[in-house]
């Protein structure tokens, strides 16, 4: 595998066209709305498109970016744009960790330097951190397929070409299924898994019939309905129509801020304000890159992908390498161990005191620690 290094360079008329397209915004009505009950705030959003074009730094948030270090391979036919951290010590202990929707590598810069360099050097990861393809400096998939199965495979190539023949998975959001099927798929390369979110591990298919749910669980799945109901607006519309929505977020950044500023604002442990949970600015560079690259229509389809192919094992499967898992509380769902134990070798469960979706953004420092607990047994 060839890997060639790679920095961001967005052109002066690329900003240019941001800042001019943010200036000719045409605003919707409004019902009073203060607590988004209709969606993204106007008053909220007025304020943060109106700091992206004029207070907003890209070039310092570029230039920060780019001293992680960062490459481009070609797997599959496919660009895969991907971090390549090494650590300190002797021994790093290598670790690929996928972010999500709305979320990018972007998520995990806070956390790398955590992790390449703690205060223990045992405890050091080689940390790889790669754009989903579709997703942010990546190329875009050129043909259906592309779900969560496929990009575990994707990952596996990576890390075997970086030279990692035993190495951990972690990630949050679709990194958490994805996560899941490389340790699924490859056990052999795979120590352990560690997550901050669950996917649907027990989601019977047609016909089947599982084993008795416990009261726990049952109230755990009546909640996950629940918020689907509620909030699952925008799952409903990337999994069937992505390429409709697309038009309208790829042409507007202040469309495309507004409909990723709210999943920021409903997932997150902010109390309402998104500033409690994330920096402004982090979350303008996380929008950015989706705006930059052009990549929000390609991400989305990773929702109707997976349709075809759903993270579904009812069936009996399990994961063979141990799972670590960290619970936090403003997380939009929280299955109960037992639910996990169904599918996974559950060797660490952890309730965390304070958190969200975002959980590499939100609190590092805690994932971090959290991180490094569970992999300390597997690394030999």
């Amino acid at each position: 595998m060839e890997t060639r290094p790679f920095q961001i360079r967005i052109p002066d008329s690329a900003i240019d066209d941001l800042r001019e397209r943010l200036a000719r915004t045409r605003w919707p009505d409004e019902i009073n709305d203060e607590n988004w009950s209709y969606g993204t705030s106007l008053r909220f959003i007025q304020d943060l498109t109106a700091h992206w074009q004029s207070a907003y730094d890209w070039r310092a948030e570029e230039a920060r970016l780019n001293r992680l270090p960062q490459f481009t391979a070609d797997i599959d036919g496919t660009k895969i744009h991907f971090v390549h951290a090494r650590g300190e010590g002797p021994r790093p202990f290598p670790l690929i960790i996928s972010h999500g929707w709305p979320g990018s590598f972007v998520e995990m810069a806070k956390i790398i330097p955590l992790l390449t360099h703690p205060e223990d050097p045992a405890d050091a990861f080689d940390v790889v951190v790669p754009s989903l393809p579709g997703f942010g400096f990546s190329g875009r998939p050129t043909a259906p397929g592309c779900a969560p199965p496929a990009i575990a495979d994707i990952w596996a190539k990576l890390m075997q070409g970086l030279g990692y023949n035993r190495y951990g998975a972690q990630g949050g959001d679709w990194g958490s299924g994805i996560s899941t099927w490389l340790a699924y798929k490859h056990p052999e390369h795979v120590a352990g898994v560690h997550l901050n979110f669950m996917q649907g591990v027990f989601a019977p298919p047609p016909g089947h019939t599982p084993p008795p749910l416990t009261e726990a669980e049952q109230k755990y799945l009546a909640s996950v309905a629940d918020w689907r109901a509620r909030e699952g607006g925008y799952f409903a519309i990337q999994s069937t129509k992505p390429q409709t929505l697309g038009y309208a977020l790829t042409d507007s950044p202040t469309g495309l801020a507004a409909w990723i500023a709210e999943k920021f604002r409903t997932w997150t442990d902010c109390n309402g304000t998104i500033e409690n949970a994330v920096d402004r600015n982090e979350l303008l560079t996380n929008i950015s890159v989706y705006w930059f690259s052009g990549n929000i229509t390609s991400a989305a389809r990773i929702y109707k992908e997976n349709l075809a192919n759903p993270f579904n094992f009812a069936d009996g499967r399990r994961v063979i390498p141990p799972l670590g898992f960290a619970r936090f509380p403003k997380e939009i769902s929280h299955p109960p161990r037992s639910y996990a134990e169904r599918v996974f070798d559950v060797q660490r469960w952890t309730d965390m005191p304070r958190g969200g979706h975002f959980a590499a953004m939100e609190q590092p420092v805690l994932l971090a620690e959290e991180i490094r607990a569970f992999f300390r047994p597997l690394r030999s």
